[in-house]
């Protein structure tokens, strides 16, 4: 608990500073890959993300904690910790971007609105410029969030052996779900 709250304000903390703030949040965001092809189900959840965005600005971050990725198969998540993610060498994968599109979002009107990212994803201590689409559905003071893209798993040095490699992709489907709530200043 005291690293979710440690992480929710650092994230908090390295937005910059605008003349207005209309702060959202959420510590339980969704974070869902598949990187199977169709051999074997290789797929995770991560149903702890943190993330927080400013509706004047546009900045937006996310931070996921790689243990915090669950598997149908014990073994599974434990070759996905220690042999691909190294997840005791890389603990976290993060993005920190812009809406750049906010100006087509209305926060003050409820529906839903299409919205584009653009940012630095580090996973696997890399990181890599990376756009991605999804819609923000506007309801009072809460905003739910969907995107889904895809990473190309060498791009971030996360290498695949020959034994797997008809049962793992070569790139892997990302899904990311939140509910945000406005944070009360």
């Amino acid at each position: 608990m005291k690293k979710i709250i440690l992480y929710s304000f650092i994230a908090l903390s390295t937005l910059q500073v605008s003349a207005q703030k209309k702060l959202y949040s959420t510590k339980t965001g969704t974070a869902f890959f598949d990187a199977g092809t169709g051999v074997e189900n290789i797929s995770g959840t991560n149903k702890a993300t943190l993330s927080v965005f400013d509706a004047v600005s546009g900045q937006i971050q996310f931070s996921i904690m790689v243990k915090g990725f669950e598997f149908w198969s014990q073994l599974m998540q434990d070759h996905f910790n220690e042999n691909y993610m190294e997840s005791d060498k890389f603990p976290k994968s993060t993005f920190t971007g812009k809406i750049t599109n906010l100006d087509k979002i209305n926060f003050s009107k409820d529906g839903t609105y299409p919205a584009e990212v653009k940012g630095s994803l580090e996973i696997h201590g890399v990181k890599k410029d990376v756009v991605a689409k999804g819609t923000m559905k506007v309801s009072g003071e809460t905003v739910t969030t969907t995107s889904e893209f895809v990473v190309v798993l060498e791009d971030y040095n996360i290498l695949i052996p020959g034994v797997v490699k008809d049962k793992l992709a070569k790139d892997a489907r990302i899904k990311i779900n939140c509910n945000y709530s406005l944070i009360k200043q």
